[in-house]
């Protein structure tokens, strides 16, 4: 079967576990004949470019920028990457007839392309759901419903139905995303709606304990508190408002140390709150290279979700696998939309609390330190072997597209 994979995000590395490149590496395994488009966004300076990655025929289209640019650019950029990429696809994918095409949120940019494929190559379409767009970008203040940003609003919301409409199926995360979208498309057929969760290949991350002194050491970290690790985009999306607020909550706590890692239009804060306040059980990391995070994680205790209250789209954010797989229970705070909270304390590897609740956060630091985490961790590497196994996504996903072309 010749599958073409499409996505807005970076494509610089198919090796690297994601949930993308995982499931892409899966059906080369399983022999089929696979093809993915990306981009190159135009600060990295690099044309369009393609190449053979571990069998993976990878096509990286130049665009404009579309990630921590200015507004303008942004939306120009948005409304062109369709026409961008159906070019690219008609000019090095000019042989080739697709017989299933994958597709990953936010999808919009992407409608043209699809309904391309789909006319000339009679393929089956499936969109993996990650982010509703433009609603995610209401809640955060970025577009509204009225004036001037609601006129943008109103036509991402037609390009947003229309993909629905073209989609064979729609895989989503979770059920609290399944409710979502049919309470708000309820024209769309039940029957091409499914789970199809974030997954990815299973591995054991986890490490010793002299394995966890010398990382811990390696970063000053300390040896006698229990580490609470958050990992990822600092940005709207996690309310780095709310974040300071519930660590500089637990500074007189010398049970704990936290530590952030990533980068994003907010991590500003974070450093300023660093350089200002200089609270002796925080760390604050610049992004570090997958592999050196993902050590750092396994040499953790617990790992944080952050995510805005202000949501009414229910996310399921993908950090929560590198907990999983490093065998560390999860603290999760976030808006009452998403069922990840509600996951990780009825499967018993974790606590929630709502994202604009400073004492909740001191109340469930309060359990986990009562907790057995090694029990708590066991039970969370246990749920991803379970539910993010990257093998049933494929076999869902080959089933489905294969009884449509019979």
């Amino acid at each position: 079967m010749n599958i073409l994979f499409l996505t807005i995000g970076r494509l610089d590395n198919i090796s690297v576990s994601g949930i993308y490149t995982d499931l892409l590496r899966k059906f080369y395994k399983e022999g089929h004949n696979v093809y993915a488009v990306g981009m190159h966004e135009r600060k990295e300076g690099l044309p369009t470019t393609f190449r053979v990655d571990k069998g993976i025929h990878v096509l990286q289209v130049k665009t404009l920028n579309i990630r921590e640019c200015g507004f303008i650019e942004k939306g120009l950029s948005t409304v062109l990457i369709g026409y961008q990429y159906k070019t690219a696809i008609r000019k090095y994918f000019r042989r080739e007839k697709f017989d299933l095409v994958l597709y990953s949120t936010p999808p919009i940019t992407l409608l043209s392309p699809i309904k391309y494929l789909k006319r000339n190559h009679g393929c089956i379409t499936y969109l993996m759901l990650k982010d509703i767009f433009p609603q995610n970008a209401v809640d955060m203040g970025l577009l509204s419903t009225g004036g001037i940003k609601g006129v943008v609003y109103k036509y991402f919301r037609y390009i947003e139905k229309e993909f629905y409409k073209i989609s064979d199926y729609i895989g989503c995360m979770s059920d609290a995303n399944i409710t979502y979208l049919l309470a708000h498309n309820p024209k769309l057929a039940r029957n091409k709606i499914e789970i199809c969760p974030n997954a990815i290949e299973i591995t054991d991350q986890s490490i010793d304990e002299e394995a966890k002194t010398r990382v811990r050491e390696k970063y000053n970290i300390p040896l006698d508190k229990k580490i609470l690790i958050y990992g990822g985009n600092l940005g709207l999306a996690q309310d780095i408002d709310f974040l300071i607020k519930c660590i500089e909550s637990q500074s007189a706590n010398d049970k704990v140390f936290f530590v952030v890692v990533g980068n994003g239009t907010e991590y500003s804060k974070l450093d300023g709150f660093v350089k200002n306040k200089k609270q002796e059980n925080f760390m604050l990391l610049n992004t570090l290279p997958k592999e050196d995070y993902d050590i750092l994680a396994a040499a953790s205790d617990i790992g944080m979700i952050f995510l805005n209250h202000k949501f009414t789209v229910p996310n399921f954010p993908s950090r929560l696998l590198g907990y999983l797989q490093a065998k560390i229970p999860v603290l999760a705070c976030t808006d009452k939309s998403t069922d990840v909270g509600k996951i990780c304390v009825e499967n018993g590897f974790g606590w929630w609390c709502e994202s604009n609740r400073v004492e909740g956060f001191a109340e469930c630091i309060e359990e986990a330190l009562k907790s057995d985490l090694a029990e708590f961790g066991i039970r969370a590497y246990e749920y991803y072997c379970k539910n993010f196994d990257v093998c049933y996504v494929y076999q869902n996903i080959i089933e489905k597209a294969s009884g449509n072309l019979l």
